[in-house]
């Protein structure tokens, strides 16, 4: 029986399953094994060629234009089969500025930029976070899944990620890179991806209390932008279901404050949940889309 074809979402499940039936093989012998990996290799050198015969025909055709280009390194199934076989249109440092680019309104959205400083010749690509943002308590989160996470899947031949301080003085708001690369050395969980859809219906200036999978938690979107936050005051301890968004004066219907329903305490909403009257600061939730879905990234202790 024909096998359906694979989406996105099932890719790295279909290389697991691969990999799973080339060791089953093993059970039967080392020559099956061998074998069973000959097949793959051939099948992968086929398609390859395949591949290529088809950007030579369509550069022949005068049909690779950079329109061309852009859709096929823009679709993830195609751009990763390019990558496999070494046609891909763009090289690394390309793929990786385009892969921040794509996080950027995130990082945007709560006071924080990245920038590329380089990539060696081992692999090895160097960033370093700038933001209004030091030692939030999303900043685990937001450098293993928004960058890294974005940076691996457009460029996997990387090898390492490494983040370097900005000079001492020179630029303000620096996100503490010792303390967030502290707290990733001593092994703390990756946060994994749970998809949020139900968000998207979300008006301009609504706030709303939500529980999936066990999470709870608090979201608004302020103009075109959603932000998501754990259900919890810092101030009081207690829940922030029906919280209000409320006006600074002077400032736009875009840059509200979400007000605590139980203490009052306020937080800038926009800006990560940094604590505006207290020294406290809410925990953001990232949202980005992947793979065309609003997903929300929930740390391993929520």
């Amino acid at each position: 029986m024909q096998q359906p074809q694979p989406g996105l979402d099932h890719l790295s499940e279909t290389g697991e399953r691969i990999d799973s039936l080339l060791s089953a093989l093993g059970t039967a012998g080392p020559i099956a094994q061998q074998r069973g990996e000959d097949l793959v290799a051939l099948v992968t050198n086929l398609y390859g060629a395949g591949l290529e015969r088809l950007l030579e025909v369509l550069a022949d055709a005068g049909r690779l234009d950079a329109v061309t280009l852009d859709a096929l390194a823009a679709d993830e199934l195609v751009s990763g089969l390019l990558l496999v076989h070494g046609l891909h249109p763009y090289d690394v440092t390309t793929r990786v500025a385009a892969a921040l680019d794509s996080v950027r309104p995130y990082l945007g959205s709560h006071g924080g930029d990245v920038e590329l400083l380089g990539i060696d010749d081992a692999g090895v690509v160097t960033l370093r976070l700038l933001g209004t943002c030091d030692n939030c308590p999303s900043s685990t989160v937001t450098l293993q899944l928004a960058v890294e996470g974005a940076i691996q899947a457009a460029a996997p031949e990387v090898t390492a990620i490494q983040v370097e301080p900005a000079a001492r003085g020179s630029v303000p708001g620096v996100i503490s890179v010792e303390s967030l690369r502290l707290r990733l050395d001593q092994g703390e969980a990756l946060a994994e991806w749970l998809p949020i859809p139900e968000l998207a219906d979300l008006a301009p200036g609504e706030i709303g209390g939500f529980s999936k999978d066990g999470i709870r938690f608090v979201a608004c979107r302020l103009g075109a932008d959603l932000f998501a936050y754990r259900d919890h005051c810092p101030t009081c301890h207690e829940s922030l279901v029906g919280a209000l968004l409320e006006r600074r004066l002077g400032d736009s219907a875009a840059n509200l404050i979400l007000v605590c329903p139980h203490c009052r305490a306020r937080y800038d909403a926009r800006r990560a949940g940094a604590g505006l009257d207290v020294d406290q600061h809410l925990e953001p939730l990232p949202l980005l889309h992947r793979d065309g879905v609003l997903s929300m990234a929930v740390p391993a202790d929520v």
